[in-house]
């Protein structure tokens, strides 16, 4: 039947009726989306700035002191600059970390993300410089005026201070980042002012209370994970809301995924972290109900809210996202509620960097040279038994180990569920290397490693010559390739990065077994004979870049000898030749350690005051018979690697002609 005209226009009335009103709810959709935004930065400025004056006014952070007080701007200033510091660190580094694991450059989040860590950069660099003003202020209380010597006394602060030399450094790399983010845009690029930008948070990892104790080292370490891991767990949801206006539902739900691995990731870091720094704070039970305990507290419990909180919405609502987009108000109703927790969180940490610990160590009557020199007592004797009970946790390889296995133990769980076998003596491989990789770092030669020569020199020996070829064997990279999850929009996850750098310009290089030898006996040279030894026996930096860089020549060397799927490798007289250069270069020094009259670091080892074990020069030469051993193992085991394995290369090729 035909409608009438009256109908018709009725119908077309209400038809543009709806038009308009779909419209308008289009356009106040981002603007909905963009109050969002700025609700949930609010929320977690607001939080952290009454967090952290509850916490300076309850635990006597920004008390007036009783001599020399540098009044109430620099007392309140320094916590709060500090706090700005962590926030705006979070923005810059962890934002590009989650950034680069999650999108594409292509894609308007992605520019979101530079330009907003771009911003918080230059918020890093002022805060920074406020709170080297600010620390200065305090520690020397001088009178402030525009007079030339201010300005000198300010100088000689920052640069002849260890905290002022730390914040005019961080200061200097944040204005740096500043330009380079909004210079660069590339894949390469941006990931390289990741790790400058991560990397410059560990010297303000060095700050605090944890220079006084004797387990510094270990305190350190808790602090530089905490710090980077809450930064990456904090710049990534601080990503999420800001990219939210600009990305589609379906988008959004794939990058949240991706997101929720990284934050379960840093979360343990920060708890596993945070719990060794408590532990070391708090030397018994009646601490935590001091004001620094007290604040503690509420830190860790905001943490564990937000822990909470994260595992609800990964388990539970990212599933119903990503059945059905539309589902999402309760979820970011969740990631406003976990902005205000970790307001609460940083203005704790903020406020505890200024709370004094409740128990102060005790000052020796007289220090001893060890205690001098390294900032810890002698450790007692190494008998027999201390080879097996002496413990000093290193935490940076022990978080790697735990790591390791829990990925590699998943990755087999997955090739086993697809009907693949994967070899279990390669898992056990992975596994003892792990094992005893932790036990070198953290065992008995870990806490003998700084005042020992020998105990250092067996330390590089057996990571190069034991733990490399042990998890070597486990076939890790081959296990990835065949287990790992692979994206199809352009992305790059763990696989995909692993991927680029494998086979980089730079791997290849270093890969050819002539150069992965010489690279190797570099790093042999550099940490066992050069002048270089006293920093990497007595700094903690310098111990995690000598561990880092024998295990990276180790592996490179090996990925030299045995080659991979994709080319074939040198003849077999080259990788010998290869083996042989390491080997003679582990014999040279032997030989010249055996045989000179002088110490290595002899203001170092030799100045320990150790009243038991061997003598210096005695100490020195058994270091270098285990070089000499270490020659040895390293030319039968490279050889026979050599001469008997097959490379992966031909054993694509035989199961491709199957």
């Amino acid at each position: 039947m035909t409608p009438t005209p009256a109908r018709e226009w009725q119908s077309r009335k209400t038809s543009a009726a709806n038009s308009v009103v779909s419209t308008h709810r289009s356009a106040l959709r981002p603007r909905r989306r963009s109050a969002y935004r700025t609700i949930a930065l609010v929320i977690l400025l607001a939080s952290a700035a009454v967090a952290a004056m509850w916490a300076l006014l309850f635990g006597g952070g920004a008390a007036p002191l009783q001599l020399a007080d540098a009044g109430p701007l620099p007392r309140w200033g320094l916590p709060v600059s500090k706090l700005m510091v962590n926030l705006s660190a979070a923005g810059m580094g962890g934002a590009l970390f989650v950034a680069l694991f999650t999108m594409r450059p292509d894609q308007r989040g992605f520019e979101i993300a530079l330009d907003a860590a771009a911003v918080s950069a230059a918020i890093f660099t002022v805060a920074s410089a406020a709170t080297g003003f600010f620390g200065f202020m305090v520690i020397l209380n001088p009178s402030l005026d525009a007079g030339p010597e201010f300005g000198a006394q300010l100088g000689r602060y920052l640069s002849q201070t260890e905290g002022g030399r730390v914040w005019l450094i961080t200061t200097i790399v944040g204005s740096v980042l500043t330009v380079l983010i909004f210079a660069v845009r590339s894949w390469g690029g941006t990931a390289a002012i990741m790790l400058l930008a991560l990397a410059a948070l560990v010297p303000m990892g060095t700050q605090g209370h944890s220079g006084d104790e004797a387990s510094h080292q270990q305190a350190t370490t808790a602090i530089v994970l905490h710090i980077i891991a809450a930064a990456v767990w904090l710049g990534g949801l601080l990503l999420m809301v800001m990219i939210r206006p600009a990305s589609s539902k379906h988008e959004m739900v794939i990058i949240l995924t991706r997101y929720s691995t990284i934050a379960l990731v840093a979360f343990a870091i920060v708890a596993f972290s945070g719990t060794v720094r408590a532990a070391i704070g708090l030397e018994t039970l009646d601490a935590v109900a001091s004001p620094y305990g007290l604040i503690l507290f509420v830190k860790v419990t905001a943490l564990a809210a937000m822990g909470a909180l994260g595992a609800m919405y990964r388990v539970r609502l990212l599933r119903r996202m990503r059945a059905e987009p539309e589902r999402a108000r309760l979820f970011w109703l969740l990631v406003s509620a976990e902005m205000g927790l970790m307001g609460v969180a940083s203005g704790a940490a903020a406020a505890l960097a200024r709370t004094p610990p409740p128990i102060a160590p005790e000052p020796s009557e007289a220090p001893t040279p060890a205690e001098i020199l390294t900032g810890a007592p002698l450790p007692a004797e190494w008998t027999v038994s201390r080879w097996f009970t002496a413990w000093s946790p290193d935490l940076v390889w022990v978080i790697l180990a735990a790591f390791g296995v829990i990925f590699y133990v998943g990755a087999v769980l997955r090739l086993k569920a697809r009907g693949h076998r994967w070899n279990p003596l390669r898992s056990a491989a992975w596994i003892t290397g792990l094992l005893l990789m932790v036990w070198v770092t953290s065992g008995a030669l870990g806490v003998y490693r700084s005042y020992l020569v020998s105990a250092h020199t067996m330390t590089v020996v057996l990571l190069l010559v034991a733990v490399v070829p042990l998890l070597t064997v486990g076939a890790p990279i081959q296990l990835g390739r065949e287990a790992a999850r692979r994206r199809k929009d352009g992305s790059r996850g763990g696989y995909e990065w692993a991927r680029v750098l494998v086979r980089s310009r730079a791997a290849q290089l270093a890969t050819q077994p002539i150069v992965a030898a010489l690279i190797a006996a570099a790093m042999v040279w550099i940490f066992v004979s050069s002048d270089l030894i006293r920093w990497v026996a007595g700094d903690l930096l310098g111990r995690q870049v000598a561990t880092a860089g024998i295990l990276v020549s180790g592996f490179l060397l090996a990925r030299g000898l045995t080659g991979d799927e994709t080319r074939v490798c040198p003849p077999i007289r080259v990788r010998l030749l290869a083996v042989c250069v390491l080997a003679a270069t582990m014999a040279t020094i032997a030989a010249w350690t055996l045989g000179t009259a002088g110490l290595v670091a002899a203001d170092w080892f030799g100045a320990m005051g150790r009243t038991w074990g061997p003598t210096p020069d005695v100490d020195q030469d058994l270091g270098g018979v285990a070089l000499a051993v270490g020659s040895v193992v390293t030319l039968v085991l490279g050889a026979r690697s050599v001469l008997q394995s097959r490379t992966p290369y031909e054993q694509s090729q035989e199961l491709a002609a199957k």
